[in-house]
């Protein structure tokens, strides 16, 4: 993968984790739905870490 591929990947990563936590934010502690929120914000981080480390690797 090409830098600027990889750098346009971690740019929509970072986007969604952004939109992850906002939604995660807005609901209440006792919400069904906050548990499986958790767990994709948790693999969305995981994937960012990922790019990040490839992208290092690349342009070094």
């Amino acid at each position: 993968m090409t830098i600027r591929a990889l750098a346009q990947e971690l740019y929509q990563c970072m986007k969604r984790i952004e939109e992850l936590e906002k939604d995660l934010a807005a609901l209440p502690l006792d919400h069904p739905r906050r548990t499986a929120l958790e767990k994709a914000l948790a693999e969305a981080k995981k994937e960012r870490d990922q790019l990040k480390g490839a992208l290092e690797g690349a342009k070094g």
